[in-house]
């Protein structure tokens, strides 16, 4: 079964997650998919935006804690940043379907959607700094600016989490549905930014979201600490402590 499904209808890219017996938890290899889809996306002149998905009850429940510990004693070459590159780059407009978890990168992927429809009882957090991490997808620069330092404090440094409601109050997100009107819902929207001009969206976008270099930047000034984070006896005793409950 594939982790990563994208389909294609009507100009809009689907990518969906598709590994719910993980919560949609992402491997390097599922990273390495959605950046390809990205990319191709990017491209492709019939596709006008981009729609990311998960599963019932599991938007994506972060990055594989596997994946992380493998990172953290050196032994897998770590291509998340290509994945963030590549949402940063991404010309054409982004959407998610937010039901459920939404976790770590759950969470700060949506920073750099332009609409997101989330159900009703989806459910935000960002547990870094429980891990002995820090926060990455420029969130530390995209968070504050999106939705305020006060609230952006609790959720990425505190690992406050956010209903559907609250995220929306706090402008993380655009509406809230019933979960069985969630898909339904984000295509109405992707198909009507379909319809529309697309040199003009596209203008639009970019002088929105302002200069991109500094997000870049951003991504990776985090990443070079979230490198040196996965290392530090804070981190090592949380991972340690994670895989001892599990156990």
């Amino acid at each position: 079964m594939a982790e990563i499904v994208v389909t294609e209808e009507d100009g809009v890219r689907m990518v969906r997650m598709n590994r719910p017996e993980k919560k949609n938890a992402l491997t390097q290899t599922m990273y390495a998919e959605m950046t390809r889809a990205l990319r191709e996306a990017a491209t492709n002149d019939t596709i006008r935006c981009v729609v990311l998905v998960g599963g019932p009850g599991a938007f994506c429940a972060g990055s594989d804690i596997s994946d992380f510990q493998k990172r953290a004693e050196g032994g897998l070459k770590p291509i998340t940043v290509d994945f963030l590159h590549a949402l940063v780059r991404n010309p054409k407009p982004l959407l998610a379907a937010v039901d459920g978890l939404a976790i770590g990168i759950g969470t700060t992927m949506l920073l750099h959607c332009d609409y997101v429809v989330a159900a009703s009882g989806a459910r935000f957090a960002t547990p870094f700094t429980k891990l002995g991490l820090i926060p990455e997808a420029a969130s530390s620069l995209l968070g504050p600016m999106r939705i305020g330092y006060a609230r952006a404090f609790a959720l990425l440094v505190m690992g406050r989490a956010m209903s559907a409601e609250e995220a929306k109050a706090a402008g993380l997100i655009n509406a809230v549905v019933d979960s069985a009107a969630l898909e339904q819902a984000v295509l109405e929207a992707a198909r009507e930014i379909a319809a529309l001009p697309a040199g003009a969206v596209a203008l639009a976008r970019k002088l929105m979201r302002g200069h991109l270099d500094d997000v870049l930047q951003r991504v990776d000034t985090e990443a070079m600490h979230f490198k040196e984070r996965l290392q530090s006896d804070e981190a090592r005793a949380a991972f340690a402590a994670f895989f001892a409950r599990k156990t």
